[in-house]
């Protein structure tokens, strides 16, 4: 639409686009079943939010542009249920169970039909919609009175604004609030990355998610809305809980797809069953069962005690949390170096598993929650996830307990242990010896992007490694044929293709060569910028920090990373182990003049999102090709940041710092022109 249309034909054209827009969010957000990529869903709310900045008095409560966040609150108010948000009664086994139903029965005078869902793990809330447009958003709170939490609410993408098609003058629509463990997963690698202390659990995620000031934190948290059902309603909606959850999704809610109606107390008793079974299977956590009367007359018959609905009861499962003692906190020397705290318990059983190690995270995570040998802890574990600590008992603590401190050693190696400036790990260096990290050091270095070793998969290094064959790649250029066709699946012709492939290595680029090392902080672009710089490995080697300070893009992170990775005795025994094998390269200054005379020569890009037209390997090849650098970090220094769909925190730190910002078509016509440019 041109930006001279009339109002009007602004307003249609909004209205279409909301339209649309809602539509695709429920496919996706609800539904999981997207019609357009994610390319497609932006440009249309990109084309809807140019209609609203013109035309202000379009922007209405209800649109899809109003979830990014609004200004931060002072603090929450007050926001009064209609009808009372209840607890739910609890049963803890068979038996209790069984009297539920027997109580239930015989209020109701005969056989009951119940629907059966996951009690999921989150943070309950209350909508309230008027005219079908969603007004406020609440917390259970003490059931009568919540806090309002409108504006973080509105952010969540399967909440609708607006509900379809017909529906009431007033209704509350109740629901849980989680974050799906892989989402929860991500969310935590990412705070780690970012030196962020890890969430707990997806519970406590959520709910701190729901209850931030600045809803700007919560729209970009993942949050996901389940609806289990209505307060407050205008009219009737049905005769059944099962007819009301159908109208629910039939407005555009995410009902739980394991919703079941059963028959009496044996059909809740084999729900129950089957969840437990399938507990970690589920993409989000559950702590039991819910049973609720599916007859909605039965129900009013029933009625309610002071706290709790007489015709429904949650089935809690076994604990996913024990207490337990720390025997000892051991360094654990992971495949990248990585060094973490790992707290050895006493045995204890936690949801079924006995367990006996839990993870502390990192060195700032064993400070906040204090964890000291001796200590009785709260464990948690989720599904496969590796058991974590929770919390100390202190008031158990032993008068002797002492805080625990990183080891200075690699417990494996010997190798020094570093934390690089902004970094939340500590790390072994001794990266090209250590035997925990072998394995990954071996992978890395034959990888076709660094030594490019055809033939070495990740069974073939497992092999060599278990053998006692390769203990680091210097082994690699000592291996016969006669050994090699012992091992498994390598017969004579496979065994010659790896010898050729091997000895081909031999001859390199210094750029591969630095990149193969595997040192913390370097990835291609880094290990081109050192060889063009210094033109010598010696000289690299031989550099402090600030003399690599002076390197485009090496800051005091990486310039520490790789003065300490080849200060290491035992690193540069390797290194000098490979040049004796014959590896070997030509000066990098040959290859400095061509680059700079490319039209991207000196400009630096970094990657985020998920590009429709390219791989990101795809990209960073075609800006490679015309000169141009890619890097993992936004600077000062980057020149463009390219923003694909879903893009992370590099686009708002890029905004910050006023980098250019180009999307799929400007990235695609940023190359074609300096393509033709230094064509």
């Amino acid at each position: 639409m041109s930006e001279n249309a009339r109002p009007d034909e602004a307003a249609q054209r909004a209205g279409k686009l909301r339209e649309l827009l809602r539509y695709h969010n429920h496919r996706y957000y609800v539904l999981d079943d997207p019609e357009i990529s994610d390319a497609e869903y932006d440009a249309l709310l990109r084309e809807l939010q140019g209609i609203e900045a013109e035309h202000p008095e379009l922007v209405t409560p209800d649109s899809p542009t109003q979830r990014v966040g609004a200004a931060p609150l002072d603090a929450f108010a007050e926001a009064r249920h209609e009808q009372p948000m209840l607890s739910l009664a609890n049963v803890f086994s068979e038996e209790e169970l069984r009297d539920f139903d027997r109580r239930v029965r015989e209020r109701v005078g005969g056989e009951v039909a119940y629907v059966c869902e996951p009690k999921l793990d989150g943070l309950s809330v209350n909508l309230r919609y008027e005219n079908g447009v969603l007004v406020q958003a609440a917390t259970r709170g003490d059931g009568q009175v919540g806090e309002d939490i409108t504006v973080n609410v509105r952010t969540i993408r399967s909440v609708p604004l607006r509900l379809r098609g017909e529906s009431p003058s007033l209704v509350e629509v109740r629901g849980e609030v989680v974050i799906r463990k892989a989402d929860f997963e991500r969310l935590n690698e990412h705070r780690l990355a970012e030196g962020e202390r890890p969430f707990a659990n997806p519970r406590n995620a959520a709910a701190g998610s729901l209850r931030q000031l600045d809803s700007s934190v919560t729209a970009k948290r993942p949050l996901t809305f389940f609806t289990f059902g209505t307060g407050a309603c205008s009219e009737p909606l049905g005769v059944t809980h099962s007819e009301v959850l159908e109208r629910l999704a039939g407005w555009g809610f995410r009902v739980n797809e394991h919703v079941q109606r059963v028959a009496g107390a044996q059909g809740c008793l084999d729900y129950y069953h089957w969840l437990l079974d399938n507990r970690d299977t589920l993409s989000y956590e559950i702590d039991g069962a819910v049973y609720k009367v599916d007859d909605l007359d039965a129900r009013e018959r029933l009625g309610f005690t002071a706290r709790a609905p007489r015709w429904a009861a949650a089935h809690k499962l076994p604990a996913r949390e024990a207490t337990t003692v720390v025997a000892d906190i051991l360094a654990s020397v992971g495949r990248t170096g990585a060094v973490t705290p790992v707290a050895a318990l006493e045995p204890v059983e936690v949801g079924g598993v006995v367990v006996s190690r839990a993870t502390l995270h990192n060195l700032d995570e064993v400070r906040r929650k204090d964890v000291r040998v001796g200590d009785t802890v709260m464990v948690r574990r989720a599904g496969d996830v590796i058991p974590e600590v929770i919390s100390v008992v202190v008031d158990k603590r032993p008068a002797d307990a002492e805080p625990w401190d990183m080891p200075t050693s690699c417990p494996v190696c010997g190798s020094e242990v570093v934390r690089l400036d902004e970094e939340a790990a500590h790390r072994c260096i001794g990266g090209l010896y250590c035997p925990a990290q072998r394995m990954g050091a071996i992978r890395h270095f034959v990888s076709r992007r660094a030594m490019d070793i055809d033939g070495l998969g990740e069974k073939l290094v497992a092999q060599l490694v278990e053998q006692g064959l390769v203990r680091t790649v210097v082994d690699l250029y000592g291996l016969e044929r006669e050994t090699l066709v012992t091992l498994e699946r390598m017969g004579e012709k496979s065994a010659d293709n790896l010898l050729r492939a091997i000895d081909a290595s031999r001859e390199t680029t210094l750029p591969r060569f630095l990149y193969a090392l595997g040192i913390s902080q370097v990835g291609e672009v880094t290990a081109r910028a050192l060889a063009e710089h210094f033109g010598s490995l010696e000289a690299i080697m031989d550099a402090r920090s600030d003399a690599l300070e002076t390197v485009p893009d090496v800051g005091p992170v990486v310039a520490q990373s790789v003065a300490r990775f080849f200060a290491q005795p035992h690193n540069q025994e390797v290194i000098a182990g490979l040049r004796a094998a014959g590896v070997h390269w030509p000066s990098a200054a040959a290859d400095t003049a061509s680059e700079l005379s490319q039209p991207l020569a000196g400009r630096t890009f970094v990657l985020t999102g998920a590009l429709e037209g390219y791989s990101r390997d795809d990209a960073k090849a075609q800006i490679e090709a015309l000169g141009g650098k890619v890097t993992g970090s936004v600077s000062k220094k980057t020149d463009y940041v390219v923003v694909g769909a879903d893009p992370g925190s590099k686009r708002d730190k890029a905004e910050r710092l006023g980098v250019t910002l180009l999307d799929e078509s400007g990235f695609e016509r940023l190359l074609r022109e300096t393509a033709n440019a230094g064509s």
